[in-house]
């Protein structure tokens, strides 16, 4: 059955009625020339298409990401040709990295022109390949429409991720007949969605067998809605958990199974677990090198279970004893299936010596920070944490930005339902988290959304606080403001024998000032005392505002464990 058959149109037209048809109420964007008669068409669907006209294409497809992670569905943003389309390269890696559901649509110049270097002419199908799931140039209306139900299609169906789709300028203007297919005819594209029972029922049983057992989750549960049976399957029978950064959110941050993120910048007690587990289930998380330190000494004692959607993620980077390729939702629920039929008989006494070391663990080095006569970062987080929780009853999501602010947001925030934490990990986007937060606050007006930064990182898309204040969004931020590149400052003072080069910031903007030149809020502290007054007048007013923390330049990120080396090898101080 194809919808809307028998209708001419141009494309343009063609392009909204089929945006429509996928359920999409929302674009970020920004116009130009190759996509005038896109705009100009826009206007005919303004009631049931909103565009958020942002300052910079970058910050659409960040905005668009934010949306996206926030709600689960498809982001799409439409950008010009050209320079408009480059502009949208680092944010499609971003979602590229993390797997983020992303229709981008771009004008091209006329095909007759495509090849000449004309005017705003440049290569975008070309220059994204390597850093989407798919794209396409539309070299012909008939074809528009069963591209863009293929687009959708690919974003949001087996590993998500972000499809590019180039518009010619012709062809927008060009007309016809406008039928929507049903259904996506792709026969070379068929994700595995339920895992391979005998490799499940093995999986079980290594399990039940397991005296020092570790679930390892990332961003994959998230994206599988599968944190309701992550939860089940660790709380049923008392199997610990440490996620990475995008997993945080997956498993309760309150369960006393709760390790915190391990990695790079993991707790004491989760590395030293992945070190020392007999079995280790890793659930929809992919083995990067921030989590897994040096390889060979990662999880050295344990057999390891991979649950993934995508194949290639399997043993790309360590070797895994058993894969288990499908959709993390319906592999948990056959392995608790699986534990239904045929409970243990004989859950091993270990288990519990083993809780009980994780406990020493926990208290032998657990998170901690000097407090002094300066706002040390981690006391606003803290502190933003505590008021956020009792002011909205839980009613939030929290996105950062990247480097310290991150790493300080990671540690010791406290989340405890999946989609609250909007952060970049793959490709650690410095910029990405006001615009993502603009994202969240148009998918959930009713949210109070909190963009965690650093001075550095929120220069890089600060003209968003412009979209804010047109739209009327509330976003927060909150500046930890040391005036200058924090995490790479720390690195040039533990590796480069405090060679600090081109980190500190010796002009930096007054950032009140500015918010106030937007239109927006701006409230500093500068003394301990008056960060929690800030945070709850920030919290009580429903515009844009900028909270100003001047924190302490020499605090570093503890604990960390040096680039290549092994996860036991933690600097605690």
């Amino acid at each position: 059955m194809h919808e809307g058959k028998g209708l001419k149109k141009t494309g343009a037209e063609i392009l909204f009625e089929s945006l429509k048809l996928e359920g999409v109420d929302t674009i970020f964007g920004f116009p130009g020339g190759a996509v005038l008669s896109i705009y100009d068409t826009l206007l005919k669907y303004s009631e049931e298409i909103r565009h958020i006209l942002v300052r910079h294409e970058q910050g659409a497809v960040h905005a668009a990401d934010g949306y996206a992670r926030s709600s689960g569905k498809v982001g799409v943003c439409l950008v010009t040709s050209g320079p408009g389309a480059t502009n949208t390269v680092t944010g499609i890696a971003t979602a590229y990295m993390d797997s983020v559901p992303l229709v981008v649509f771009t004008g091209q110049v006329p095909t007759m022109l495509i090849g000449n270097d004309a005017f705003q002419e440049a290569d975008i199908v070309g220059i994204t390949r390597p850093c989407t799931k798919h794209n396409y140039l539309v070299k012909d209306v008939k074809d528009l429409a069963a591209i863009i139900k293929q687009a959708f299609h690919l974003a949001r169906t087996g590993r998500p991720g972000p499809i590019l789709v180039d518009l010619p300028k012709d062809v927008m203007a060009n007309s016809t007949e406008f039928s929507y297919p049903a259904k996506a005819m792709m026969r070379s594209y068929n994700p595995t969605y339920q895992g391979h029972p005998g490799q499940i029922r093995r999986a079980v049983k290594l399990v039940a067998q397991a005296q020092k057992p570790l679930i390892y989750a990332g961003g994959g549960v998230i994206l599988s809605n599968a944190s309701k049976e992550l939860t089940a399957l660790a709380q049923k029978f008392s199997i610990p958990v440490t996620t990475t950064l995008m997993g945080l959110g997956s498993f309760p941050g309150t369960s006393p199974l709760f390790l915190g993120m391990l990695g790079m910048h993991g707790t004491f007690q989760a590395n030293m677990a992945i070190t020392h587990c007999d079995v280790l289930i890793a659930v929809g998380a992919r083995f990067d090198d921030r989590v897994t330190g040096k390889v060979e000494t990662f999880a050295p004692r344990s057999q390891k279970i991979h649950i993934d959607i995508d194949p290639t993620s399997i043993s790309k980077n360590v070797l895994v004893d058993i894969p288990i390729v499908g959709d993390v939702k319906n592999v948990l629920k056959a392995m608790l299936k699986f534990f239904e039929e045929e409970p243990p008989q004989d859950w091993p006494q270990a288990r519990a010596d083993w809780l009980k070391q994780i406990g020493e663990w926990m208290k032998t080095s657990p998170l901690t920070y000097r407090s002094g006569p300066c706002i040390k970062p981690q006391f606003v987080v803290k502190k933003i944490n505590e008021i956020t929780r009792e002011i909205t009853g839980g009613n939030f999501i929290i996105t950062t930005e990247v480097g310290q602010n991150q790493m300080w947001t990671a540690q010791y925030f406290t989340f405890t339902q999946p989609r609250t934490l909007i952060t970049s990990g793959g490709l650690g986007t410095m910029g990405y988290g006001f615009p993502a937060a603009i994202g969240a606050q148009v998918a959930f007006p009713d949210k109070t959304i909190i963009d965690i930064a650093g001075d550095g990182s929120f220069q890089m898309n600060i003209q968003e606080l412009a979209t804010a204040v047109q739209y009327k969004l509330p976003v927060k931020v909150a500046v930890l403001n040391n005036h200058c590149l924090g995490m790479v400052r720390q690195w040039q003072q533990l590796f480069c024998a405090q060679r600090y080069s081109q980190t500190l910031f010796e002009v930096a903007p007054d950032f009140v000032k500015l918010a106030e030149a937007y239109g927006a809020v701006g409230l500093r502290a500068t003394k301990p005392e008056e960060v929690e007054p800030v945070i709850r007048e920030a919290l009580a007013i429903r515009q844009p505002v900028v909270m100003d923390f001047v924190v302490d330049r020499d605090e570093c990120v503890y604990p960390m464990v040096p680039a290549g080396a092994a996860l036991t090898e933690m600097l605690l101080v």
